[in-house]
């Protein structure tokens, strides 16, 4: 069994920062379940361009709002509280939040850890990641 308490995980590598979010990230690939999944913080005030071309994502809300937009469409749905969306077809989409959002994501597959977004809203692959380090 595995058990993580987001309070251990603040200020470790598993706690990573970037100018609009930071993302807890309380199960990841090492640990085998298939999944990954992140306690995720989106600044008030702030804009984050996400298009997750080798993930898919599941994404609650848990506290505050805000409102994503598929950039393909135009279509813009509010996020508050008890909000779901899952962005089942790679979306390309903007994530604007009004307060700051507290999202639970998962992604399939499953992040290692390290990643941070692209210039395209993109994380890379496991698999991208080690051919990098090589």
């Amino acid at each position: 069994m595995i058990v993580r308490k987001l309070q251990d995980i603040l200020g470790t590598e598993r706690d990573v920062q970037a100018k609009t979010w930071c993302s807890r990230r309380l199960l990841l690939a090492e640990d085998g379940m298939g999944f990954s999944m992140h306690h995720t913080v989106i600044y008030a005030g702030t804009e984050t361009h996400i298009w997750y071309q080798n993930h898919l994502e599941g994404v609650y809300c848990v506290q505050g709002t805000g409102s994503v937009e598929l950039l393909d469409s135009g279509e813009v749905f509010r996020i508050e509280p008890g909000t779901l969306y899952a962005l089942n077809k790679h979306d390309n989409h903007m994530l604007r939040a009004e307060t700051d959002l507290h999202l639970i994501c998962s992604f399939n597959p499953p992040l290692v850890g390290t990643e941070v977004h692209d210039e395209n809203g993109v994380y890379a692959t496991a698999e991208q990641m080690k051919q990098a380090a090589a």
